[in-house]
C-alpha cells in the first residue's frame, strides 16, 4: 500500500490544492473521497476509511477544498466546491488510469459530489458513496437537500448512523425508497454523524470505521 501526495488545480482563481492517494496492489477501483465541512482530508476518519478500503484493494484519492488548503474554517462558495469536485475527479482518472471511478465523501463532501453529478459534471463515475449524507441541518428536519438526487442516474450508497443529527432516518428512508433501485441504505446502529458509537453498542469506533470500509467495498465491487 503506497501513500502519495500530489497537487492539482481546483479552479483557476483559487489555484492548486493537495491530494493524497493510496494505491493498493491489485486495485479494483478508485474512490474519489471528499472531506466534510469541518475537517480536511487528513482527519482520522478520512485516513481510517481510506486505509480500510486499501486493505480491500480499493484505491483512494483524497483531496482538499481550497478553504481547507488555505487553513480557513468557512467553506468556499458552492461554485468553487463543485468545481473542485469535478477537478478532483479528472485528477483521479489521470492518477489511476483504467480503474473504475467512484466518488462521494464525508457529509458535505458527499453532498457536493452529488450536486456536481446532478449538474452533469462527473463523466465516467460509476456510482456515489456517501458517508453520512447531510440531509438537513441539526434540529431542522427537511428533505430539500435531497431534491437533486433524482436528477441523475448513478447508483448511490448511503452509509448512515441511527443517531445522525443531520439525517433523521424517518426522513432519509423514504427518500431512498423514492430513488428506487439506484439507492442502497446501509444503517450503522448507534452511530452519530461522525460514526462515533457509545460503549453500550459493544463496538469500538475503529471497528465501526472498518465496517464502513467493508460495506463500501462490497458495494463498489458490485457496481465496478
Amino acid at each position: 500500500m503506497e501513500l502519495h501526495e500530489q497537487r492539482f488545480t481546483a479552479t483557476r482563481r483559487t489555484g492548486e490544492v493537495t491530494a493524497l492517494t493510496i494505491s493498493p496492489t491489485e486495485a479494483k477501483a478508485v474512490y474519489v473521497f471528499a472531506h466534510g465541512a469541518g475537517a480536511g482530508m487528513r482527519h482520522p476518519f478520512m485516513d481510517a476509511v481510506a486505509r480500510g478500503l486499501a486493505a480491500r484493494h480499493i484505491a483512494t484519492f483524497r483531496y482538499q477544498f481550497p478553504y481547507t488548503e488555505g487553513g480557513k474554517r468557512r467553506p468556499d462558495p458552492q461554485p468553487v466546491l463543485l468545481a473542485t469536485v469535478r477537478a478532483a475527479q479528472e485528477a483521479a482518472k489521470l492518477a489511476f488510469p483504467g480503474l473504475p471511478v467512484f466518488a462521494g465523501g464525508k457529509s458535505m463532501g458527499g453532498r457536493m459530489t452529488s450536486l456536481a453529478a446532478a449538474e452533469g459534471g462527473l463523466d465516467d463515475v460509476r456510482g456515489l458513496v456517501f458517508f453520512g449524507f447531510p440531509l438537513h441541518a441539526a434540529g431542522r428536519r427537511s428533505t430539500e437537500r435531497a431534491d437533486h438526487l433524482s436528477g441523475f442516474d448513478l447508483p448511490m450508497l448511503f452509509l448512515q448512523g441511527t443517531r445522525d443529527s443531520l439525517a433523521d432516518l424517518a426522513l432519509l428512508e423514504p427518500v431512498c425508497a423514492g430513488l428506487g433501485a439506484r439507492a442502497t441504505l446501509h444503517v450503522i446502529p448507534d452511530a452519530d454523524h461522525g460514526f462515533h458509537v457509545p460503549k453500550r453498542s459493544g463496538l469500538t469506533d475503529a471497528e465501526v470505521l472498518d465496517a464502513l470500509a467493508a460495506a463500501a467495498h462490497d458495494w463498489i465491487r458490485q457496481h465496478a
